[in-house]
């Protein structure tokens, strides 16, 4: 019986490899140079539909563990371009799910794990796994910083200079991850979070695991900050140099990771792609730098050991350097 048993799981085996397979996904290159997606049998999933800026391959396989399937490049129909848009964002099967709001000549970047996109002009946002979770309904919105957005609505773009706009008029206020708009607290305290003069309550609550994992950051603040501000040219107090860890971002399908982002004493962020942002584990026992934009991890030690010696070698250099790291 047991051989039977072992003969049916491994006779499984080619079955569930082409399973796996099976949904293997493309690009394909068009007689008019166009861009799109087919399966492993050839069927289109994705009509040709865009310029190919990125140098894509006729034949080249999209990435399994990819959720989604972003396009970094232009429609060739412009009318479908949402303006203040780059690229297109689509699921597995086909289905266009947004179009991310420009930013910094690419799409926009996630922060605290969501990312902009526009739809009819308006701007929202969308998590990693495509899903819209606040709508578009403002006319510009900013990235999310601790646990906040501004955002405006009759305002528009003014061109400063050559490469650099800016949002001018409008009314403008404040929203938290719900998308709901909030308001200023009367009687601010530290835990609270200063935004253009006014402050807004704490965002972040945390059960007994969540308040391990931080720990386990706020034991090494100190070393941390060093780190961070040894090649800052001007001298800073400890109380400039103070920083905070917040959970930003909780495990969910196709992301098994708590995202941990570190702010300055004023509450922003340290780094606006990926530098001292940090990736723990679902049981919170495994902790993890993040190396790229593309959430590539790195074992925090080996992370910590690296940032250790690139400070030292800085320190070397520039022996007159205001903020030491005393290791």
């Amino acid at each position: 019986m047991i051989k039977a048993k072992a003969f049916l799981f491994l006779s499984l085996i080619p079955i569930l490899a082409f399973a796996q397979k099976k949904d293997a996904l493309s690009y394909f290159i068009s007689k008019d140079s166009l861009v799109g997606v087919k399966n492993q049998k050839g069927e289109i999933i994705i009509p040709a539909q865009f310029i190919n800026l990125t140098g894509l391959k006729n034949g080249e396989i999209i990435e399994d563990g990819s959720h989604t399937i972003f396009f970094d490049g232009s429609l060739a129909d412009r009318d479908k371009i949402e303006k203040n848009s780059w690229g297109v964002v689509f699921d597995r099967k086909g289905n266009l799910l947004y179009q991310p709001y420009s930013y910094d000549n690419g799409a926009d970047y996630f922060s605290e794990g969501v990312r902009r996109l526009v739809k009819n002009g308006k701007v929202g946002f969308a998590d990693r796994n495509g899903k819209v979770v606040i709508e578009a309904k403002h006319d510009f919105v900013s990235p999310f910083n601790y646990g906040y957005a501004e955002f405006c609505d009759g305002c528009d773009w003014e061109k400063t200079n050559e490469e650099h706009r800016s949002i001018v008029g409008g009314q403008w206020g404040i929203m938290n991850v719900k998308g709901q708009t909030v308001q200023p607290v009367a009687k601010p305290s530290e835990k609270d979070v200063e935004i253009e003069g006014k402050y807004y309550s704490n965002p972040f609550q945390y059960n007994k695991k969540e308040k391990s994992i931080l720990q386990f950051f706020e034991k090494q603040k100190k070393k941390l900050a060093d780190l961070y501000y040894v090649n800052f040219y001007n001298k800073m107090s400890e109380n400039e140099k103070k920083l905070f860890f917040e959970i930003v971002e909780r495990p969910k399908e196709n992301f098994p990771y708590y995202q941990v982002n570190t702010y300055n004493y004023r509450k922003k962020e340290l780094d606006m792609l990926y530098r001292f942002k940090f990736l723990v584990s679902e049981d919170g026992k495994t902790f993890y730098a993040i190396e790229d934009y593309n959430n590539k991890k790195i074992p925090f030690e080996n992370w910590l050991k690296e940032e250790i010696k690139s400070a030292e070698d800085f320190q070397k250099e520039h022996p007159d350097n205001p903020n030491k790291l005393i290791n």
